[in-house]
Formats: structure tokens, sequence, C-alpha cells
């Protein structure tokens, strides 16, 4: 496969001319940045610290397999977009993807699901501040008392989740609002931190293993009470991988705000899914043979954060919960970054209700600041609407997954009609990033995989959702459904004035 770029270092602006959008956001990204985007988002000490306990809970020490297997599904979307990312170098990444290859309505869809997914995200990593600050100190359980400290499980921490969130939040709007630069020294710093930080964890737990390798065959009975035994508990448990393996789009949604995307954006992609399996397999995998009593119930309850902190004392283990809070903090920081590109490009597009607004670009901080306030506005919304909901944690992230996948899918799907129509690549595609003949095998395997993992997000079992309310356990599926519902209306409303849309 190909991945080098004939696009000229200077002609990133003409280059955008030639999709017929002017210059109006700062490009100042290198590729570091670039990369960064794109690992904060994913954030091993986010996803991992968040879910290594309810895998764990799941699925035992074997749900480690589920890594692996996510890995390899969500390495073919993402190399699928690294094609995309190299071919439109476009703000907005799947909106604009999906945009060039498929028709009007399905591209505006992926980008109305992605922009309501990224604010559920957000609200999601948000709430992830319970599970390791009160674990830090107790002066963070501001809602509820020390019982409370790192779960979300519990009517206090589950407030107290709430609190933590809203703060993070705003902190996260106001440095979108400030500008690009901004943004990127914070994620750049985050992203460094964590990726020392989890590097040395990985070594100081290697110095206390206690068993070998093969502690990731047992089950600890999770199969139990599941009708079709331990892959019943395997398939809940994957929710786990499947939900930090996304978001590495994020490097094409900075295309306009990076020099030389065709180049950086491809391999900034491939490199931070890469480096998250690397990173978050070593940390669950010598972890769980660092770990003092490999069948502690508090590793199902409480997570990483417990076993980092019981293996390795409580000051050395603080700290790297700090990391990780830095961790959530830029990853948040990231996921509305996202977003607020997404919506920016569709309103540019004419695509949304009031986009003249939503598509204004700051003259002082190169950034949309309107989509920055509304984003923040809506995810802190979403969040009091949670206040007090105990399940509120894995029910916005299943949801959020969810609203991923489907955009994804929206992508990889016609792009593979379009490989078995004779239709992709494009002649015109040049020597930017071009998967030759793995192509289509990795296309297919992207969208069979993109189908299967939404059918098992979306599944309503009391495993993931409770069995006490119909709407807890179809909560998945009603949303999404709901949601598209009203992309479709808002879709009406828009057509008319679609002028951009091919």
């Amino acid at each position: 496969m190909s991945t080098e770029t004939t696009a000229p270092p200077g002609n990133d602006v003409t280059d955008l001319e030639g999709f017929g959008y002017k210059q109006e956001l700062e490009r100042s990204l290198g590729s570091f940045s670039s990369f960064a985007a794109g690992f904060s988002y994913i954030s091993i000490m986010t996803g991992v610290f968040q879910l290594f306990g309810f895998g764990f809970a799941s699925g035992g020490p074997a749900m480690f397999w589920t890594w692996p297997i996510v890995f390899i599904g969500q390495g073919a979307v993402a190399l699928c977009f690294a094609e995309m990312a190299g071919q439109f170098p476009i703000a907005g990444s799947v909106y604009q993807w999906s945009k060039q290859i498929a028709k009007p309505f399905t591209g505006w869809m992926s980008g109305w699901i992605i922009i309501i997914g990224s604010i559920v995200t957000a609200a999601a990593v948000a709430v992830a501040y319970q599970i390791i600050l009160p674990q830090v100190s107790l002066a963070f359980q501001i809602v509820g008392g020390s019982a409370d400290a790192g779960l979300t499980s519990t009517p206090g921490g589950a407030k107290n989740a709430i609190v933590l969130a809203l703060g993070l939040v705003v902190f996260t709007t106001i440095v979108n609002i400030a500008g690009v630069r901004l943004m990127a020294k914070i994620n750049n710093f985050g992203v460094a931190v964590e990726l020392i930080g989890v590097t040395l964890l990985i070594i100081m737990l290697a110095v206390h293993i206690k068993r070998g390798p093969q502690v990731v065959t047992q089950t600890l009975g999770t199969g139990a009470g599941h009708s079709a035994g331990y892959l019943g508990a395997f398939l809940v448990a994957g929710l786990m991988s499947a939900y930090v393996f996304y978001g590495f789009d994020t490097a094409g949604s900075l295309a306009e705000e990076t020099k030389e995307p065709r180049k950086h954006a491809p391999k900034a992609i491939l490199r931070a899914i890469t480096a998250a399996f690397a990173a978050g397999g070593l940390l669950m995998l010598i972890g769980m043979m660092a770990v003092g009593n490999i069948k502690d119930p508090n590793l199902g309850t409480l997570g990483m954060p417990y076993l980092v902190k019981s293996t390795l004392g409580t000051g050395l283990g603080d700290a790297f919960l700090i990391c990780s809070a830095i961790a959530i903090t830029v990853c948040c920081l990231a996921v509305q970054t996202a977003a607020i590109r997404l919506v920016f490009s569709m309103s540019r597009d004419g695509l949304l209700p009031f986009s003249k607004q939503l598509a204004a670009v700051s003259p002082k901080s190169g950034v949309p600041v309107i989509p920055a306030i509304v984003t923040g506005v809506l995810t802190i919304a979403l969040l009091l609407v949670n206040m007090g909901n105990q399940r509120v944690f894995y029910i916005l992230t299943s949801v959020a997954i969810i609203l991923f996948y489907i955009p994804y899918l929206m992508v990889t799907g016609p792009m593979l009609l379009g490989r078995l129509r004779g239709q992709w690549p494009r002649p015109e595609h040049g020597s930017y990033f071009n998967l030759g003949r793995w192509g289509l095998p990795v296309n297919i395997l992207a969208v069979v995989y993109g189908v299967a993992m939404i059918i098992n997000l979306g599944w309503p079992r009391a495993a993931v959702y409770g069995n006490d309310h119909w709407y807890y356990q179809w909560g998945a599926v009603v949303f999404t459904a709901v949601i598209a519902a009203i992309g479709g209306l808002v879709y009406l409303r828009v057509r008319k004035r679609t002028t951009a849309v091919a």
C-alpha cells in the first residue's frame, strides 16, 4: 500500500479551495498534534480505567481477548478511514467522507448521528472523573460519603459523578472557545503525560508480577446465568473494548487546521489506534498478572484504580490516578473539539438549523465559537437530566458507542459498494494513502465487524441495562431510533436549501 502524498506543503489552502471551501479555521497543527487528537480521544487511561471493572466483572480475566478482536475490527475501519483522510482533507471527517461517496441523505444522517454521539460521549467521559478523583482524595466526593468514593452505582456516587462532570465540561468549553492553539497545547501535554504515565505504570506493575500470562484463560465462573454460557458473558465484556476503540477519526476532523493533512492525518489515525492497542493490552495483561488476588471482588466494582493502588500502594497509586485524571480531561476536550468541527462542517454546507450562525468563525480565535457553546450546553443538559441515575454511566457509554458505529458504517458501507462497482479508489486518488489489493478484504471486514458490533451493543440485556424498567433495557435502541427520526425531520426542513451536498 502507498502512504505517500504528492501535495506540496504550501498548497493546503489551494487544496481546500478545490473542494469549494475557503480557509477560515487557523491552520497551525503539526504531525504530533494530529496524532494526539486521535490518541486522546481513544485515551487508554480514560477508557481502560473507566471500564476495566465492567469487563472484568462481566467476563473475568478472559475478557482480555475482546481487546485484540475489537482492535482487528476497528483496525480495518481505521485503514478505510486513512484512505478517506488522504483523499478528503476536510473538517468534519465522517460526515464529509460519507457525503463524498454516498447519497446526500446518508451523508447528512452520518453527520447528525455522530454529532449527537459526540455530545453523549463527552458526557460519558466527563462522568469518569467520579471513578478516579474520589479515590485520590475524598475532597472530590462533594456529594455523598466515603462509601460512594469511586462508584457510580450508588445514589451519592451517581450525583457526585454529575457534579464533577459539570466542572470538566465547563472547562473544555472555555478552552475550545479560546482557540485551537490553546486546545492543542493542553491536548499535547495531556497525551505526553498519558504516554509516559501508562509506560511507567506498565513497568511498575511488571515488577510485582505474581502469576503467568495464562491468567487470561480464567473466566471465574462469569458464564453462569447466560443462556449461551461464557460466550454470552464474553459478548457483554466486549463492550469494554468497543468503548475504547473509537474516535480515531478526530485527526480527520482537524484536517483544515493541520499542516499537510493529506500526509499527516492518515498516519495519525493509524498510529493512534495502534498505540492505544499496545498500551491498553499491556496494561490489562500485566495488571492482572501483578494484582495480589485475581478473585478480589473489588476488581469488578472499583476496577483498574483499585488494581493499581492495591498493587503499588497508596502514594504511587495516587500518582498514576492523577495521570488518569489528566487523560480524562484531554479526552473530554478532544471529544468536544471533534463535535465542534462536525457542527461547523455541516453548518457551512447549510445543513443544520441556524447554519449561518453555527458556521461563523471568530476572527480573533480562529474557531467557530457558537458550536463550542452549543455542544457544551447540550452536554451539560444531558448530565443534569441524568442526575442521580445510578445506571447513567453504562447507559451513556453504550448509547455513545452505537451512535459512532452507525455513522462509521455509513462510510465503510458505501465505500465497499464503490469498490465492488469499480468506483473506489477514484482515478484522482493518486499516491495518497491507498490500501491497494488489500482494500476489498479490509473493507469487507470493516463492514461485517461494524454490523456485528452494533447488534451486540444494542442487544437489550439485563447484564448491561438492568431488568427493572423496559426503557432502560431498550434504551440504546429507542434512543438511537429517536435520534434518527428527529434527524429525518430536520433533514426534510433543510434539504431545500442544501447546495453543497453532491
